[in-house]
């Protein structure tokens, strides 16, 4: 948008930087490469580079072409900006005094919700890079189906369904891709090491590192499930690790601020139900879970929910689970910007009449509290799907959704 600073955030290694080349390479399609200038701060060249000395940068690139001062827009792509501190104050007044457009990049949230909105007074506006979709994991192999699944020949669904197991599996980090699975378990543990380590206990100085540890394996192996603040230091407590409430809920927001994990609250309007019922955590990519969890015991409903969140996520919509009055719960209630209310209830497992009466009682009940919303069951397979009729209720495959443009 004009006048607005485009930033790029993102957990570490999710394709930041590759955006950025990407936009790049597409500006200098149509204008003059002086036009455009790209510099990344994670480049040893340009360690510990004070914010002074972008303006001096600033002042070397019109030096170099006077004649593009004040009549042309420029175009500058700065990768890892949070390394320069104070980095805010620079992009806003270069806004203010030059023709230029800006996209920045960072791994931290806060670059959106702390540093644009509160130093560049609202003027940033944000991207949300992620792992790659179950979209996208297709289209890196070459195998993105070119129709709708109704018209898909049983080759391309029984191709499209061996990989959205893989997906769950293997999830969507690209360097991940076509790794063999100890690789992939090695890569992954080392990308959370450094987001523990980088963005965590060295930019906040936190120092019990063993705590923040536990707490990062406790969650990743235990994805879709609910946690409290209150339980966790009681959890932590009883570990041997002696540390103040403050401190793990400080923790916890490390790393949500540095897209490790989501959280889902329940949904309600009242503030204080919200705040005193447990939420609900997930990793940032379903191949984090078998990463931590190499016993196997996590099941893949849990990779299937992880998948469904992630892809809410990505569609903008703001997500909360649902109680109904019988205590059943309902994995997410989706308040799309323009597509209104979609309450998901996800099961892999759906071949027992038990749980299909179960998760089908859940979605029945929750009708007229939310009259409006479109219900849907996603399962894993086509085969889980056929034979199931509930009013008011669409029983399709996960991956079919996943696939699909929002309606």
């Amino acid at each position: 948008m004009p006048g607005k600073v485009h930033a790029v955030i993102g957990m570490r290694r999710s394709g930041k930087t590759t955006f950025l080349r990407q936009l790049l390479e597409a500006q200098r399609q149509s204008l003059p490469p002086e036009r455009s200038l790209y510099l990344s701060f994670d480049d040893d060249r340009l360690a510990e580079i004070g914010v002074e000395q972008l303006g001096f940068m600033l002042e070397e690139y019109y030096r170099r072409y006077p004649a593009l001062r004040g009549q042309e827009t420029v175009h500058w792509y700065l990768d890892e900006i949070q390394l320069v501190p104070g980095w805010e104050r620079f992009v806003r007044r270069a806004m203010d005094s030059e023709k230029i457009s800006l996209v920045v990049s960072g791994y931290s949230a806060r670059m959106l919700s702390k540093e644009l909105h509160t130093s560049l007074r609202g003027r940033g506006m944000a991207t949300v890079i992620r792992p790659f979709s179950f979209r996208e994991f297709l289209r890196h192999r070459g195998e993105e189906p070119a129709r709708e699944a109704r018209g898909w020949t049983a080759a391309e669904r029984s191709l499209v369904e061996k990989r959205f197991r893989e997906y769950l599996t293997d999830g969507g980090f690209p360097e991940a891709q076509g790794l063999t699975a100890a690789l992939r378990v090695e890569l992954l543990q080392g990308y959370v090491d450094t987001v523990l380590f980088r963005d965590v206990v060295e930019r906040h100085e936190v120092t019990q590192v063993a705590a923040l540890r536990w707490i990062v394996r406790h969650c990743l192996r235990n994805p879709a499930g609910s946690f409290s603040g209150h339980r966790l230091f009681q959890d932590l407590k009883s570990q041997g690790h002696a540390l103040a409430k403050d401190a793990v809920h400080a923790m916890l927001g490390h790393l949500l601020d540095a897209f490790l994990l989501s959280t889902v609250p329940l949904a309600t309007e009242s503030e204080r139900q919200r705040n005193s019922n447990p939420r609900k955590i997930y990793p940032a990519d379903t191949g984090l879970i078998r990463a931590f969890d190499a016993s196997g015991r996590t099941s893949l409903g849990h990779a299937l929910e992880t998948a469904v969140l992630l892809e809410l996520e990505r569609r903008g919509a703001g997500v909360g689970y649902l109680k109904t009055a019988d205590g059943l719960e309902i994995d997410f209630l989706a308040r799309h910007p323009s597509a209104g209310e979609e309450v998901i209830q996800v099961c892999a497992d759906f071949t027992h009449e038990a749980t299909r009466t179960r998760e089908l009682r859940a979605l029945t009940a929750i009708a007229d509290e939310h009259p409006r919303a479109k219900r849907r069951l996603l399962v894993l397979d086509r085969d889980a799907a056929s034979g199931t009729n509930a009013k008011g209720v669409q029983v399709q495959p996960a991956y079919e959704w996943l696939l699909a443009p929002l309606t």
